[in-house]
């Protein structure tokens, strides 16, 4: 199973996972299957508000899934229509939740707790 984390920092495993999917500054890709990890730069990182294109920001890598502290509900559509399953992070690094996932201990990103932002003023469930 293939995973991607957004990061702020590339540090690899010991990445902290980004609050925000779209505004990441980095992806970590993690195997789980084969311990294997890739990083790089989000190609997608300065769109406009709501105009997220997660397809582009993952640089066109096919995963199996994504472990996000935050998302946008356009965003998770679009990646839940194309078959990857958004999941919630736990706070803390890359590794740690490799590890969570890799145990079904991480749940699927709810929809109703997507972030939203209108004139500076936050929008729907946002909960992270």
């Amino acid at each position: 199973m293939k995973i991607a984390f957004p990061v702020a920092e590339n540090k690899g495993l010991d990445s902290d996972v980004h609050g925000h999917f779209g505004s990441a500054p980095f992806f970590v890709f993690v195997d789980l299957d084969t311990d294997s990890i890739e990083a790089f730069e989000n190609p997608d990182q300065d769109h406009d508000h709501g105009a997220c294109n997660p397809l582009s920001a993952l640089g066109g890598r096919q995963v199996d899934g994504v472990v996000v502290g935050g998302i946008g509900g356009g965003a998770l559509k679009k990646l839940n229509n194309d078959g990857i399953t958004v999941y919630r992070a736990a706070e803390g690094t890359v590794e740690e939740n490799a590890r969570l996932i890799k145990a079904g201990n991480l749940p699927v990103f709810d929809p109703g707790k997507v972030c939203g932002h209108h004139h500076g003023v936050q929008i729907g469930g946002c909960a992270h």
